[in-house]
Formats: structure tokens, sequence, C-alpha cells
């Protein structure tokens, strides 16, 4: 089997290794996916191998590597690809399948040459240690690890060990030494990104996202100013259902920048009580127009009611409704959630980005809000690992800085992540 092999530097250290088990953590848009499949034709080129393509998930694999994979073997098919088997068997009689881990019981059985396990991270460590690793023995097949890290779970934990066992080898690429993103775009990323996030993903970095503070890009020193409001722009407006207390926050943009204005925090109190203070709080900036407010909050106040059978954003657009001479209000609410980790990370690239900008500031009255910042920490359980919750022990944290969480996520959201090769 002959393939054109076009492998950039790092990418041929790897290739070149001859070791049995090979582990390789590398930034976004590395090529990591690319020298999978190069390394599946590879282990594919005598008669009788089989080789295979292990993705998180059976639809992301087939969604990253199923169609690139068609196209690089396409001159030497025995057949037409099984399509429902994801299959490609090779003119000399060799086979490269792709397969998801998801089910991973369901892959036992079959004695493997050589197998890609990609985005390992993402998976469960028992596809490999009770499923996976065993189909290499009979053939005393070889495997390949590829991924970019998610904090410090068991692929750090095979990478560690890989530095130190015989037949392993460990490899640690940044996304700018894979030579397929140009330097501005990893700028963008940089002031995009708050500083963990950007080494994790682009720096191949394993960096701990869901332990200490939640909000740990926060600085009191710099993200907070005294701020004022500013009639010629448009007002934010963002809600959390809790019930005791009840917050929602007042903001503005100011070009790039979110200035926190004030917050509403009201103990043990219902929706129809944040609208009055709403309405008390910006009456003084209330001018002979509708003043234009942005209205952002928790998604789930969709469904949650406060009182009798109107939910808790049906109570806001009847309050709304009411005072149509004061504002022009446009609601901004998603139908979901996004995950609790995302919420955060977008608040942190607000807070102090990796580029070392500021563009969240505080108002210092808003002393529950720069409390959240400052003491909100992740949860973990009784041997202090991470559990990916937010700490509960104080009732009072957390909730004004979800009301925050909520507009930024829903204005400033994290770019879609750059691809897996």
């Amino acid at each position: 089997m002959t393939v054109k092999l076009r492998l950039r530097e790092p990418q041929g250290k790897v290739f070149g290794c001859s070791k049995r088990f090979r582990v390789l953590v590398a930034g976004r848009r590395f090529g990591k996916t690319y020298l999978a499949l190069v390394e599946l034709c590879r282990a594919a080129w005598a008669p009788g191998r089989t080789a295979w393509y292990v993705g998180p998930t059976y639809k992301q694999a087939k969604r990253i590597a199923w169609k690139a994979l068609k196209q690089m073997t396409k001159p030497y098919w025995r057949q037409r690809p099984n399509e429902t088997d994801l299959t490609i068997e090779l003119s000399w009689g060799a086979t490269i399948s792709i397969r998801g881990a998801d089910h991973y019981d369901s892959l036992r059985g079959e004695g493997l040459d050589f197998m890609v396990l990609d985005e390992y991270a993402s998976m469960a460590p028992e596809a490999w240690t009770q499923v996976l690793r065993p189909a290499l023995s009979d053939k005393i097949g070889k495997a390949l690890f590829i991924g970019t890290p998610r904090g410090f779970n068991h692929f750090y934990d095979l990478f560690a060990a890989a530095r130190t066992q015989p037949d392993w080898a460990a490899f640690q690429f940044t996304t700018e030494e894979g030579g397929n993103v140009p330097a501005e775009e990893l700028e963008s990323a940089a002031r995009e990104l708050d500083e963990r996030t950007y080494r994790q993903e682009f720096q191949a970095s394993f960096e701990n996202l869901t332990s200490g503070r939640a909000y740990y890009a926060f600085d009191r020193n710099w993200n907070v100013q005294i701020l004022r409001y500013d009639p010629t722009k448009p007002l934010i407006w963002s809600l959390d259902f809790n019930v005791n207390p009840m917050c929602s926050i007042l903001a503005q943009q100011v070009e790039d920048h979110i200035h926190i204005l004030a917050e509403l925090v009201l103990p043990d109190s219902n929706t129809v009580a944040a609208c009055e203070a709403f309405l008390e709080r910006t009456e003084p900036w209330q001018r002979s127009h509708p003043l234009p407010v942005f209205v952002y909050g928790d998604a789930t106040g969709n469904s949650r009611k406060s009182a009798a059978s109107r939910t808790d954003w049906q109570l806001v657009k009847d309050f709304i409704g009411r005072y149509t001479h004061s504002y022009r209000a446009s609601m901004r609410v998603p139908n979901a959630n996004p995950p609790l980790k995302d919420r955060l990370n977008c608040v942190n690239a607000l807070l102090c980005n990796h580029a070392g900008e500021r563009r969240l500031l505080v108002d210092p009255h808003c002393k529950h809000l720069i409390r959240d910042f400052e003491q909100v920490c992740w949860k973990t359980d009784l041997n202090g690992n991470p559990v990916g919750e937010l700490d509960p022990s104080d009732p009072t944290r957390t909730h004004v800085s979800d009301a925050v969480g909520y507009y930024i996520v829903r204005q400033f959201p994290m770019r879609a992540r750059v691809g897996y090769y």
C-alpha cells in the first residue's frame, strides 16, 4: 500500500517511534486525527491485518474520521465500504474499521493488530483496560492514544505513566508546533479564552478547571472599579431565580467591556419582588423615552412557577408589559442553560483572558458579587477529588454570580471548539 504522506516534523516524530504503545497529547488543530489515519493505513499494510479507529462515541468517531478515511484509502478498496459496520476492506485482505467507545462491551471478541484511541480523555478508562487492551494480546498489537487534555484524569495518568514504562512513549505538542493554525488565529483565541482554558486547548497543558476557586481569574485590585451609568447605552438585566436570595444584576456593555453597575439581592423573595426592585433601582435612569433593556437569565425560569400558574419568565414579561412606557425590552433567554463549566469559563475569559486583558468590571457596591468571585469554589468529595459541581455549603453564594454568567455565556459564548485535526 502506497500513500503519500505529508507529515510535519512533530507528527513525524510520533510516526517514526517504534514503541508498542504511544501517547500523544496535543493542542487543537495540531493534526492528530490526520496522523491517526496515516497510522491506520500503515498498520493495514499486509494481508489479514485488522486496525481500528476508536472515538469517544460511535457518532463522533464516524463524524470525525469516516469520510476522511474513505478518501485516503479509496484507490485500494476490495469493494465498497460497509456503511453500516463502518469497515473498509482493502484489496489484499486487510481491514480498517471505525468504532465508538460509548458501548465498549460490544467491542469484545476481535483480535487486533493496531488501534488508535482518539480523544482518549473523553472515554471511560475501562474501555481500554477491560476490552481494548486484551484485544491486542494474541497478535501483540500496538496502540496510539491521542487527544487534548481534560484536567488531571485518566489521560493524564496514562501520559505520566508512558514516560516511565519501557514499551511506551509519550509526546506533547502545542497547537503552534503543529503548524496548521496561523499566528493571528492563536492571538484571537488568546483574547477570547481565559488563561487556563487556552493553555489546555492550545498548549496541551493539563489544567485543573474544576478545582479550587471557580472564578480564579478575578482580582479585586483590577476588576473592581467605580462605574457610572451611561444613558447612551442600553441596560442589561440578568436574573437568577433562586428564592433565598433572589438575585439579578444591572450592567452595560461599553465597547468590548462589561460594566456591572448594580446587584439586586433579595433575601427570602420571589420574581415579583425582583421586578419591583428593578423598577425602583432604574427609576433614576428613566428619561422621556422608554429605557432600552436587554433581559437575560436562567432558562429554567421557563418551567419554574413562582406564583400560581405563572412561570418566572411569564411574570417578568407581565411586568415589562405593564411598563412599556418606561422600558423597551428585548428578551434574550435561551431554551436551556449551557453546561456549568462552559458558563464559568466564559466569565473567567472576561475577567482576564490569556492575553492579560480584563473586560469584566464590577462596581464596588456589588458586595455580594465580589464575594462570589472571591469565595465560590468547586466542590470536592471526601478524598479531595473534584466532582464537577460548585460547593453549596454557603447558601448565600453562587446566585448573583450565576446571574452574571447567564448573561455572559449568552452574549460572549465560547466559540466552537477548534476541531480534532
